[in-house]
């Protein structure tokens, strides 16, 4: 996982609320454990016609969406069963931040171990980004801000673990294995005592 200090990049809205994990990727497709090419897949019933074309109609086809890392979601977003995969479609994709109102704990929660940016909003804040699509916003990792086009400022929170891993790099495990002389000399220390 890269560290994720500050992310720059113009909005793209997906305004429909209660967007689930299988909208997200479809439970056909969680034959995988690999991340890479899960991008191609999300929002594949949405996304793509019948054909395998573009569907025209679905807000990220559209050419103001195109290159856009922050995604400003509809409430409840993520919500359904736990599949990791659906974090790993969007990062794949080139979404590397989902700012909502409201977002599913396990979605949420699977998001932030993966690097994906996953930040809650109020009622009023996140209508105010869904009206306004396409504005650039800079999100601070470090100093939980998100600025934007006019001056102004968003707060937001991240829980203080997630925070850390997502400043470093570094995932659970990546965590642990830093640690991994400290866990070895507790180890022995309890070893010792026994």
């Amino acid at each position: 996982m890269k560290p994720i200090t500050r992310l720059h990049s113009r909005t793209a809205v997906l305004p429909d609320e209660n967007i689930d994990t299988d909208r997200i990727i479809p439970a056909r497709f969680l034959t995988t454990t690999e991340r890479a090419g899960l991008g191609k897949l999300c929002f594949n019933d949405w996304r793509y016609q019948a054909d395998g074309s573009d569907n025209p109609a679905f807000p990220l086809n559209q050419p103001k969406a195109r290159g856009c890392s922050i995604l400003v979601a509809g409430r409840n977003f993520g919500c359904g069963s736990s599949r990791e995969h659906a974090p790993w479609a969007l990062l794949d994709y080139g979404i590397h931040a989902v700012l909502c109102s409201e977002i599913a704990d396990i979605f949420r929660n699977n998001a932030l171990k993966n690097g994906l940016l996953a930040i809650v909003l109020d009622e009023a804040e996140h209508r105010w980004l869904l009206a306004n699509p396409g504005i650039e916003l800079t999100i601070d990792v470090k100093e939980q801000v998100i600025a934007l086009p006019d001056g102004g400022h968003i707060r937001f929170q991240l829980e203080p673990f997630a925070r850390h891993c997502l400043l470093n790099g570094v995932d659970q495990l990546g965590y642990l294995q830093q640690h991994a002389d400290a866990i070895t000399a507790y180890e022995q220390r309890v070893e010792k005592a026994a």
